[in-house]
């Protein structure tokens, strides 16, 4: 029954959904003849959530050259698993991650990917001092290394539904041709006498391997929120985001820190 004329639909808080898309920090490409970064795990859908409860979120930074993952991003439930780091010549093997790494030049190898998330490496070329394999990508595997010298290319990334824009393409090894980093922010692999370069920032793409000098940074990772415009967000001290507006929905991208957000 109503009492003092409020329904008891009034009486609790209505839950509503929001749509997701979460992405880790991309994978550092390796050093001398090494594979390319792995991009950073990519996630999207939609939660339910409920009035002025706290959901944590952290954006995943990208990981260091040489075989180093990125790290997780996540937004509530979500958690997008960071970029597995390429291999390192003759030193270090590819990093499983959200996407794996590509194997080096003697490390054939590339590394797996997380189920949901990413996909795996490419293997590098053992053959002399032939090209590593590409880091993988949210929407595809990467290239093997190839004889003579060639790198192999980054994994394609996918592109949002909530944005438009492609996210999470894998770093390309190195080679006397490196590899083409993969669309969605993956990095270039270095050639003698030119180094790689990084994934690009809040994409999670991987970085390129190095091929005489040391593999690429990957890039940092990113959670984008789409809600219903008659809803408002509060977004907490440690994160760093804004806000659009357009076609009865709000947008919000968060690209730095850990904290809160609420609605």
């Amino acid at each position: 029954m109503p009492i003092l004329g409020i329904t008891a639909a009034q009486n609790y808080p209505r839950t509503f959904s929001v749509e997701y898309l979460v992405i880790a920090g991309g994978g550092g490409g390796g050093n001398t003849g090494g594979g390319g970064g792995g991009a950073g795990g990519y996630q999207t859908g939609s939660l339910t959530v409920s009035p002025s409860i706290n959901y944590s979120t952290t954006i995943g930074a990208g990981g260091s050259a040489g075989t180093n993952s990125g790290s997780s991003s996540t937004f509530s439930s979500v958690t997008s698993t960071g970029g597995g780091g390429g291999a390192t010549a003759s030193s270090s093997s590819a990093q499983t991650g959200g996407s794996g790494g590509g194997g080096s030049q003697n490390l054939t190898s590339g590394a797996a990917g997380t189920s949901g998330q990413g996909n795996a490496g490419g293997n590098g070329n053992a053959i002399g001092t032939n090209g590593g394999g590409g880091g993988a990508g949210a929407g595809g595997n990467s290239g093997g290394g190839g004889s003579p010298y060639p790198g192999g290319a980054g994994g394609s990334g996918s592109t949002s539904s909530i944005t438009g824009l492609t996210y999470a393409g894998g770093g390309g090894g190195a080679g006397n041709n490196g590899g083409a980093g993969g669309s969605g922010g993956g990095g270039n692999g270095g050639i003698i006498g030119t180094g790689p370069t990084s994934g690009s920032t809040n994409t999670g793409g991987g970085g390129g391997g190095g091929r005489t000098t040391s593999g690429a940074n990957g890039g940092s990772g990113i959670v984008v929120l789409k809600y219903p415009d008659t809803k408002t967000i509060s977004i907490g001290g440690g994160l760093t985001g804004s806000t659009t507006s357009a076609g009865g929905y709000k947008t919000t991208t968060i690209t730095a820190g850990t904290g809160n957000v609420s609605f």
